[in-house]
């Protein structure tokens, strides 16, 4: 497929997990793909693997916790490609504990991530994206953010408003031909999901038994989803937030 052909794709938090999958995906339909990451080293050995295969990719490193990088991320994919087609806010941390074991730090440090990074970028994005008339913006937000887990307040509350968020950017901007759609994953093989399974002395087999599937989900089945949203196989989904989960609940 090249669904994305002539389209320039900005991918955050695509160092690793499941940015990495979004970025090589949507490089495979044809996108120019930029990386983008606090890791700098990370987001360009993500696109030299996408180069390395054959397709086009580039890397920008960002602190996007921090409002200004968000504005010279997005000015700097402008002027290096001319467009920013495709938006995929996927860079995201998750600081653990219930409203008494987290710190202030880690409460604030989740949600520059986690949300406001998101209104940086967007504020950044879509202007362009008007006047090109129209584009695509797909968020990752979580299973978690629609359905708690217990001990995981600033993650659970974060994602809870990437999906407010989402819904509101949609309905604000759909007129002007942009879509705005969230991902909603549940636990996904990913090195994040890796150090919380070792903190908590359990396995990947343990999680794997808790969902009906029969297993946890992997990052190339939640870059196949994100590449449906962003595509134009989407053209009426907008303001949606699609569950992946293999049909499990939250533990």
């Amino acid at each position: 497929m090249n669904r994305f052909q002539g389209k320039v794709a900005l991918v955050t938090g695509g160092g690793g997990g499941i940015g990495s999958a979004i970025a090589a995906r949507l490089a495979s339909e044809g996108a120019h793909v930029v990386v983008t990451d606090v890791n700098a080293a990370g987001a360009e050995a993500v696109a030299a693997a996408i180069r390395a295969g054959g397709h086009r990719a580039s890397s920008i490193a960002a602190d996007i916790a921090k409002a200004a990088e968000c504005h010279a991320l997005v000015s700097q994919a402008l002027a290096a490609q001319g467009a920013v087609d495709v938006l995929v806010n996927n860079a995201g941390i998750n600081r653990r504990g219930n409203i008494m074991a987290i710190s202030e730090d880690d409460w604030d440090q989740t949600f520059a991530v986690n949300i406001d990074a998101m209104f940086h970028l967007c504020r950044a994005v879509i202007p362009q994206m008007m006047d090109r008339g129209g584009g695509a913006i797909v968020n990752t937000a979580s299973q978690w953010g629609l359905h708690p887990a217990p001990g995981h307040i600033a993650y659970n509350v974060s994602k809870a408003a990437v999906a407010s968020f989402t819904q509101n950017l949609a309905r604000d901007y759909a007129p002007h031909g942009i879509r705005v759609n969230a991902v909603c994953p549940g636990e996904i093989h990913t090195p994040m999901l890796e150090a919380g399974v070792k903190r908590s002395g359990r396995t990947i087999a343990d999680l794997d038994r808790l969902v009906p599937f029969g297993r946890i989900g992997k990052p190339e089945e939640v870059a196949a989803l994100v590449a449906f949203l962003a595509s134009d196989e989407a053209p009426f989904m907008c303001g949606s937030l699609v569950e992946i989960t293999g049909a499990q609940a939250v533990a």
